[in-house]
């Protein structure tokens, strides 16, 4: 086992404020086929592989046609709102920058690839991950499941034990405590997780401004 240590981004809502765009565009979906809204349905999709959210559109939600149809039509809408410009959550370029600065960085994000790349080509900081990854291209579960954390520190080469998570929404953070990481929440403004999901976090911060060195430092160095 590895003594490095690691630094885990999640993506939406977490570095770019996209985590509304998704419950957008699939709402004008249901919208324009005339189905309601499920209550459960934004918060259950938060995390999940593309292939488990596009199954839900079509058995839980009923948008017509089979799941990769619902995919692509979501993903399309994605990429539409995407060239409008993605907005990024306060500090977020500079915490990245930051943080790579002392540790090999990932990305683990229920995104596909192409928002995934056009938003770290957008921030500027595509260079700076050593390891990024889609819950889609393990083609199995996505958050809250451990599948991508593990997957992304193996490719870091380091012990999931040794790493640092920084998640926002609920499943993520249970994703990465089920890794076995350390975790910073960062409550979202967009459906914030319960106070019995933060409390798995080892911290809970405002802001990426507040994602120090020393923070970081502090949490792995008791690992």
């Amino acid at each position: 086992m590895t003594d490095m240590t690691a630094v885990v981004f999640d993506m939406d809502g977490t570095l770019t404020d996209t985590e509304h765009i998704w419950d957008v565009v699939r709402r004008q979906l249901a919208a324009s086929e005339g189905l309601s809204w499920p209550e459960e349905a934004t918060t259950a999709m938060m995390g999940m592989s593309t292939q488990q959210w596009s199954t839900y559109l079509s058995e839980v939600v009923g948008l017509s046609g089979t799941p990769q149809e619902a995919a692509e039509r979501t993903i399309d809408g994605m990429q539409v709102a995407y060239r409008s410009g993605i907005e990024l959550l306060p500090g977020a370029r500079e915490a990245v920058r930051r943080m790579a600065g002392h540790w090999p960085l990932g990305l683990a994000s229920s995104s596909p690839r192409v928002l995934i790349d056009a938003a770290l080509e957008f921030m500027g900081v595509s260079d700076l991950f050593v390891a990024t990854l889609s819950t889609e291209e393990l083609g199995g579960a996505g958050k809250p499941a451990p599948d991508v954390y593990l997957e992304v520190c193996r490719r870091l080469g380091v012990d999931a034990g040794r790493a640092l998570a920084v998640e926002d929404a609920p499943n993520g953070i249970l994703a990465a405590h089920a890794a076995g990481m350390a975790v910073v929440a960062i409550p979202p403004h967009f459906h914030p997780p319960s106070p019995d999901i933060l409390a798995l976090a080892d911290v809970v911060i405002d802001s990426l401004d507040d994602l120090t060195v020393d923070l970081v430092a502090d949490l792995l160095g008791g690992r």
